[in-house]
């Protein structure tokens, strides 16, 4: 039998306290005698939260995310709006009157643009009939006694019923009636004309005396240039992660969870295999995600995405940005799964030390059995966090005013409420974004990226703390430890290190934020054509990216192992980043890759649980549901990359217990060392096996 536990002190003590600064036993062996550090960086943080609340608050005031689906009609409703004048709760299809207008907008050097085109709402997009000629009238309101009900009853068409003054002026292209003469299909709520007019429809119109309607392919392509634009193709993606919220809480939030506890629980039964299970169902899901990106790019089968809604005709076809995106997408997956197959037949000789690396892991996680279900409550944090940001997000990014164009054209439209013709102005109206929403998307944006950091920060801390207590309580041999280790760790972090969690996920955030930006100037250079020439120039520009990418990898990893110091000293952020490096590189001849080796086989794992995500996004998302009419997104890309995400955050969350269980073993071992001239007391057996096994293959290679 080995002494009981003394007090651990050396090079590092935390001070006096009440009895002589350390507490003797098997529970309190964790130094006690603290004091808040890093507190300016806490102040920071919350005036920041203080800001992100105002912020939020401007776009749930200001915003409206059916902006972000459906479009205008000319009098600045969106369509789709239960509290617009006329209701148009059943009314989502955007479609242009005069197909003048929408050819007018089309023509190449021309300063009338589609949005101040003539347009109104409807439920379905019209067509030309067959034997006679259709109409589309405008809402019903002045001398038109009739309700909105009747009015889609009846196709939108009261044109027998207008005097023959209204007749005239609806032969002129004034309204209130205009003629259906180019088919049209639903495009993404749009209704996208067809440059081929009815000749039947067209012979009609002229024998009326109707004036000259042009037929162009200018028509087709206008409306087909709106919808494919950038904007609305960034609005139609906002949309589609509303459309698929219950996409993201099934397969962003509670499979992971599933999926992150059964990894925990098969590290507590199953260690020697899980290395293998690991790699190879990481293979087989990066396959089968890449597979269902050839689907919906249509390289593979006829399941490809369509940006036409409901019925039309098959020969027809639309071409949409969203499909290009999947191509790429589906590219770089390919070039993914490559190249983690080679990596995977790389490691496979390291893949047994791995297993020696988690049994450590393993026997902490039986020792402290809390620690497998502790990560529930920064989940759970986390969950409600996500649901006020992406709902503050939506609202955000819908956030625009709505007013009238300054187009200075003038045209004539019959004015039902004022019964004449009104020749003013046929300016239309759009949604006007400032730069002020624009930074303040920026701040939602940065601020949950912080906001995601600190609480993992938080978690990792508090796992730190519980796994410390164990290794200075002469781990192997402990006796089993209860749940207030776990509390305690929780209530000192609480109590002293909040602002030193602050100052660490800042950094994170602001290197991954500067690194964003960066890649953001670089695809809008190659897009205008201002590559750098000179070859210090090009150096620069090619290495920069590379560069800020190793920073930000650095800089997690010397923010995790501050975090265990942290939770060992209870020292400030900066001080225990520098202690936790010195400790490394005091001890690099001893520990050498033994945390690489397992953080390898951890990250395989964090991205099989978010793989397994984007996989069952990806089948929810491929049901009728999501696949037709109301609820139909535009592309699968966005919720399957949300959940991704989500899936990776919950994996990290759970995986953090492993993870963190090593590196605070690692670092408790080399701080041992260091108090005892380079012979650790405290070490469990297993993790001197694994250093032995370690360097006896560094030898033999």
């Amino acid at each position: 039998m080995r002494a009981p536990p003394v007090a651990v002190v050396g090079r590092y003590p935390s001070g006096g306290g009440e009895n002589g600064g350390v507490v003797k036993g098997n529970v309190d062996i964790i130094k006690h005698n603290r004091r808040c550090r890093d507190l300016g960086f806490l102040l920071i943080f919350f005036a920041f939260w203080v800001a992100m609340v105002v912020n939020s608050s401007f776009g749930f005031n200001k915003g409206d995310p059916l902006r972000l689906n459906y479009g205008l009609d000319y009098k600045g409703n969106v369509c789709g709006d239960r509290h617009a004048e006329p209701d148009l709760h059943e009314l989502e299809l955007t479609y242009w009157l005069n197909p003048n207008q929408v050819y007018q907008s089309g023509v190449k050097g021309t300063s009338f643009i589609l949005s101040n085109a003539r347009s109104i709402c409807l439920m379905d997009c019209p067509i030309p009939s067959k034997d006679s000629l259709n109409w589309v009238c405008d809402y019903p309101e002045g001398d038109i006694k009739m309700s909105i009900d009747d009015w889609i009853d009846r196709n939108y068409d009261y044109f027998a019923d207008l005097t023959p003054e209204l007749r005239n002026t609806s032969l002129q292209l004034q309204g209130p009636c205009y003629p259906v003469i180019f088919p049209s299909v639903n495009v993404y709520w749009t209704c996208q004309f067809i440059a081929r007019a009815s000749n039947v429809s067209m012979t009609h119109w002229e024998q009326m005396g109707g004036v000259k309607v042009i037929e162009d392919i200018s028509i087709d392509k206008s409306i087909h240039k709106e919808i494919n634009s950038r904007s609305s193709v960034l609005k139609r993606y906002v949309a589609d992660i509303e459309k698929a919220w219950p996409v993201l809480l099934v397969c962003g939030g509670l499979l992971p969870l599933f999926l992150s506890i059964l990894w925990l629980l098969m590290i507590r039964y199953f260690v020697s295999g899980m290395p293998w299970v690991t790699v190879v169902a990481f293979n087989i899901l990066i396959i089968s995600v890449t597979i269902f990106y050839y689907l919906k790019a249509g390289w593979i089968g006829n399941d490809a995405i369509s940006p036409i809604i409901g019925e039309h005709d098959p020969y027809y076809h639309v071409s949409a940005r969203e499909l290009g995106h999947l191509h790429v997408t589906a590219l770089f997956m390919s070039a993914v799964m490559i190249v983690s197959f080679l990596c995977s037949i790389a490691i496979v000789r390291r893949i047994l030390l791995a297993t020696s690396v988690l049994k450590v892991a393993a026997k902490v996680i039986k020792e402290v059995h809390v620690l497998i279900i502790f990560p529930v409550v920064p989940y759970v944090i986390l969950a409600i966090f996500f649901m006020f940001w992406l709902s503050a997000a939506l609202h955000l990014f819908s956030s625009g005013t709505i007013s009238q164009n300054n187009c200075g054209a003038n045209c004539c439209a019959y004015d039902l409420k004022a019964r004449r013709i009104s020749c003013n102005s046929c300016c239309g109206f759009s949604v006007h974004y400032t730069p002020h929403i624009t930074a303040a998307i920026i701040f939602h944006l940065f601020g949950g990226y912080w906001a995601t950091q600190f609480i993992i920060a938080c978690s990792s801390t508090v796992i730190a703390g519980s796994v410390a207590l164990y290794y200075w309580t002469r781990g192997n041999d402990s006796c089993e430890i209860p749940y207030l280790p776990v509390l305690s760790s929780m209530k000192r972090l609480a109590r002293y290190n909040l602002g030193s969690m602050a100052i660490g996920s800042l950094l994170v955030s602001f290197v991954e934020s500067i690194r964003f930006i960066l890649k953001a100037l670089r695809r809008k250079l190659k897009g205008v054509d201002s590559m750098p020439v000179s070859w210090h120039g090009k150096a620069i520009y090619n290495t920069s990216q590379p560069c800020l990418s190793f920073i930000g990898c650095l800089i997690k990893s010397v923010n995790r192992n501050a975090y265990v110091m942290i939770a060992i000293t209870g020292k400030g952020f900066f001080k225990a980043s520098a202690v936790a490096t010195e400790l490394i590189m005091g001890n690099i001849q001893r520990i050498g890759n033994l945390n690489v080796i397992g953080d390898v086989i951890l990250f395989l794992g964090k991205l099989c649980v978010s793989l397994m995500s984007s996989l069952f996004a990806f089948l929810m998302l491929d049901t009728h549901k999501y696949k037709s009419s109301h609820n139909k997104i535009s592309s699968p890309l966005f919720p399957v990359l949300v959940c991704w995400g989500f899936g990776y955050i919950v994996a990290s969350l759970f995986f953090g217990v492993v993870e963190l269980s090593i590196d605070t073993i690692i670092l408790s071992f080399c701080k041992d060392s260091d108090e005892h001239q380079g012979n650790a007391q405290f070490a469990p057996l297993l993790l001197i096996e694994t250093l032995d096994d370690l360097n006896q293959t560094q030898r033999l290679a």
